[in-house]
């Protein structure tokens, strides 16, 4: 128990954990293309932004004759607009810091140069520029004529901070997507391997009882419901098969203790055989010797009705015309009768050849032994009805014939009419035809014959067994 247990926590655990990995795969994968592309965006946008300012103050620099001055935050009315983030600062012409930014930005050399061009509008750019704990990115332009310059800076670490927080909070939704869905996927395999615990329990339980009546309590839709239906199957066959060999066990021991007794008495009698008369000695060694023989026929044709009922015999294409024509051929030499064989139709179906082989003869020797004394030939018939899906197999007699009463049970083992039982054998022969013709999909049958006599046969029907 501790073992099976285990193994079903093993195969939750295992659900749980690949429904969370493959979560944490697609939330990983989606996470970071959202990430990258709205990081993108907005750091397009903010780069958009700064050029627009930077590309209007050039322009306005070019267009009018500007001093310092007239950018200078202390005098009212000054010409360019401060967006939000954006420092301000302005150079004189000999590039020191006439007005400062709050905060202060840095000067290099090459600002100062630029302050003293002579051309307006010429700019240079600096990025990742730390002013006051921020980073910054700026752009020097140049108010022309040697007369200063202006310095314009966009803080873009707000920008990075808003990623960062937007970067820490997809890795925490990712951590909840998986966590989550390792608590999905264990409820779900919790849900998939209760039914698989119940199949189980069911096979320990006829494991461990041996009793083959145990239902399955599987139901539903699904790979572990069509297993459940498949196992219930199996057991409903294994109970029918161990109920036909309990049968079999049965009926042979019931039947084989007649001639065992029999021989028993005559064995008996051996011991004082020198005292008996010469004709009873006769008489007692026919008698061991049709008795033995009896016995033997009876232990074939047991072992023939067990091989019926096996499954293990490979199935192939069988002509049953060509199997019907081998099976007359020996009959002949057998009994000197004359078998005839007539076919009509397609007679190839997929079976077993050795039991079908079993079958037709048993009809055959049934044929002969109910009809020693006659000359009309045995007929044999394998057919194909146009259309159909089966081959009908049949041997026609002109024997006595069977009882209208005796119709229904001439197929059952150990049956033998009144008028059959005076003669040999066991009443196996159409037995071994009903298993035979069973397990190949299809069904025996006899009738009277018009004119005296009887057809007996069986179908074989080449549907999926």
């Amino acid at each position: 128990m501790r073992a099976r247990l285990g193994r079903l926590a093993s195969l939750r655990t295992g659900f749980a954990v690949s429904f969370a990995a493959v979560a944490a795969a697609v939330t990983v994968v989606v996470g970071l293309l959202s990430y990258n592309a709205a990081a993108r965006m907005v750091r397009v946008d903010q780069q958009t932004i700064f050029a627009e300012v930077v590309g209007d103050l050039r322009a306005e620099v070019r267009q009018r004759r500007m001093t310092p001055e007239d950018f200078s935050s202390h005098v009212p009315g000054h010409d360019i607009v401060r967006p939000s983030r954006t420092v301000v600062q302005v150079l004189g012409p000999d590039g020191s810091v006439d007005d400062p930014g709050r905060p202060a930005l840095p000067v290099t050399a090459e600002d100062r140069r630029t302050a003293v061009r002579q051309a307006a509008g010429i700019s240079v750019e600096h990025a990742d520029i730390e002013a006051g704990h921020d980073m910054y990115r700026i752009a020097t332009v140049s108010l022309g004529g040697g007369r200063g310059a202006v310095q314009v800076a966009h803080e873009f670490s707000d920008t990075e901070d808003l990623l960062r927080e937007l970067q820490r909070r997809t890795a925490w939704q990712i951590v909840a997507v998986v966590f989550a869905a390792g608590l999905f996927g264990w409820w779900l395999a919790h849900r998939i391997t209760r039914r698989l615990v119940a199949l189980t329990d069911a096979a320990e339980a006829v494991a461990r009882t041996r009793r083959l009546s145990i239902q399955v309590p599987v139901t539903g839709a699904g790979e572990v419901g069509r297993l459940g239906r498949a196992f219930d199957r199996m057991l409903d066959r294994l109970a029918q098969s161990e109920e036909d060999q309990r049968r079999l066990v049965q009926d042979a021991g019931h039947e084989l203790r007649t001639p065992l007794t029999s021989l028993r008495t005559n064995i008996s009698m051996l011991g004082r055989i020198d005292e008996l008369p010469p004709r009873v000695r006769e008489e007692l060694v026919e008698d061991l010797a049709t008795e033995s023989r009896e016995l033997t026929d009876l232990v074939n044709e047991l072992v023939d009705l067990a091989a019926g009922q096996s499954d293990t015999e490979p199935v192939r294409p069988v002509d049953l015309a060509d199997l019907a024509e081998d099976v007359a051929v020996h009959a002949r030499r057998r009994t000197g009768r004359d078998v005839r064989v007539s076919v009509a139709g397609d007679t190839v179906v997929d079976g077993r050849p050795s039991a079908l082989q079993r079958a037709v003869s048993s009809l055959v020797e049934n044929a002969a032994k109910f009809d020693q004394e006659g000359t009309a030939p045995i007929d044999v018939r394998v057919t194909r009805p146009e259309g159909a899906a089966h081959v009908r197999v049949e041997v026609l007699d002109r024997g006595p014939g069977i009882a209208p009463a005796d119709l229904g049970r001439v197929f059952d083992r150990f049956y033998r009419t009144p008028a059959a039982r005076s003669l040999p054998g066991s009443g196996l022969g159409l037995a071994i035809v009903r298993e035979v013709s069973a397990s190949h999909n299809g069904a025996p049958f006899a009738f009277r014959r018009d004119g005296g006599g009887s057809v007996i046969g069986f179908t074989v029907n080449e549907e999926e067994r």
